[in-house]
């Protein structure tokens, strides 16, 4: 096992009825000022929001509410919902929603600590986040992991840039994780949440460090074959309890950073992919299937060894000679995102295939006008991020 530092501070309150107890540990928080944020009508219709706005006025905190928050939430939203959290003069920011809402919260969180200053400054880097305020999640959607990551991505709809921010401030305070609430999302938030919670552990497994990590490894794997297998029951039903909590529980550890100790991040593919939805605003986890297969064709010679091990270990391949046990492993990769009706290529992702002048703009966005590279397992300068960009436009 390598040297990590790991801190998790996020208090999770998992199971049937989870979010009934939102008043009490906010209260316990010392919130009293609590600026809720969603995304659309669902938890409106649902009666969600209702039911949490009321049991927080009726333990004696005060409440504003703000919807509206879009797939790869935007810049412009956070920015009004600043304003108005300033204006409320709110202590605690609570989500109830996805990964989208979530991310919108903890931006949010960090322009009211900060009034001064323009949230996005964060999110480019020209600004250290140094102070926040706490925020909580009532998640609806097991995606992103948002609930417990040190991340979030917001949308600049000005430049078209997807960016991300890292920093402990990210980390919620608390999530609230009731399977039920996630009975009745669409089919594809559903594939699209799986698939991002694979994401996030495949772009952990596969990175620059060679030393074993046997533990971290096995958790990871785990994982994949658990959301591989849970994902297919709730398709099927997805009012399958046993299903749907072991996909949200895997949501969580498959960002909170559990599945990178002693290893690190890669993230090439959620680079590659953030561009293609800054440009054409597509769903993210689709974004992230749609360059996957081409990514691992183009890399898995860096590391025949590692592909091997992951088609022996998660898919049960083991005929043939290393380098073919490691290309099976990624087409069956590719098949299973096939099978549950995710994109893997660009046609199937809904933009088309691109010309060339698009993808030599896409590789130069990921690489900053090529002047960095990205990504550790297989380092990404701007003519390498055109050549996977080729590979999967078609």
């Amino acid at each position: 096992m390598q040297s990590f530092n790991f801190k998790v501070p996020t208090e999770i309150v998992f199971g049937r009825g989870a979010e009934n107890k939102a008043a009490e540990k906010l209260t316990a928080y010392n919130a009293h000022r609590v600026f809720i944020v969603y995304g659309g009508g669902s938890v409106v219709k649902s009666g969600l929001l209702g039911r949490i706005e009321k049991s927080l006025q009726e333990a004696g905190l005060f409440t504003q509410s703000k919807g509206g928050v879009q797939p790869n939430p935007r810049l412009s939203w956070v920015r009004e919902a600043v304003k108005e959290a300033i204006a409320f003069k709110a202590d605690f920011i609570l989500a109830v929603g996805g990964g989208s809402v979530i991310d919108s919260a903890k931006a949010t969180a960090h322009g009211t600590a900060n009034p001064e200053i323009d949230v996005w400054s964060f999110w480019n880097g020209s600004v250290k986040l140094e102070k926040s305020l706490p925020v909580g999640a009532v998640l609806t959607l097991s995606a992103a992991g948002s609930e417990t990551s040190d991340s979030a991505v917001i949308t600049n709809e000005e430049t078209g840039k997807k960016a991300g921010l890292n920093t402990p401030f990210n980390r919620p305070a608390l999530a609230f994780m009731n399977p039920e609430l996630t009975y009745t999302i669409p089919k594809k938030q559903l594939i699209c949440g799986t698939s991002d919670i694979l994401m996030h552990t495949l772009e952990r497994y596969f990175t620059s460090v060679k030393e074993e990590n046997t533990l971290t490894d096995r958790i990871a794997e785990a994982l994949m074959i658990t959301v591989i297998e849970a994902t297919r029951r709730a398709i099927k039903d997805q009012t399958d309890y046993d299903a749907m909590s072991e996909i949200m529980y895997a949501g969580t550890i498959s960002h909170c950073g559990l599945t990178e100790l002693g290893r690190c991040k890669d993230f090439a593919c959620h680079k590659l992919g953030h561009e293609l939805s800054g440009r054409f605003d597509v769903t993210h986890g689709a974004s992230l299937t749609a360059v996957w297969g081409s990514w691992a064709h183009y890399v898995y010679r860096d590391d025949i060894p590692r592909f091997a091990k992951f088609a022996e270990r998660v898919w049960g391949i083991t005929e043939g000679t290393e380098e073919e046990r490691a290309k099976a492993g990624i087409d069956k990769t590719v098949a299973y995102f096939k099978e549950i009706d995710m994109p893997t290529n660009f046609t199937e992702l809904g933009i088309g295939v691109q010309g060339e002048d698009v993808l030599e703009a896409l590789a130069d966005s990921c690489t900053a006008g090529g002047t960095k590279v990205v990504a550790n397992f297989h380092p990404i300068d701007k003519q390498t991020a055109v050549e996977i960009y080729r590979l999967a436009n078609k």
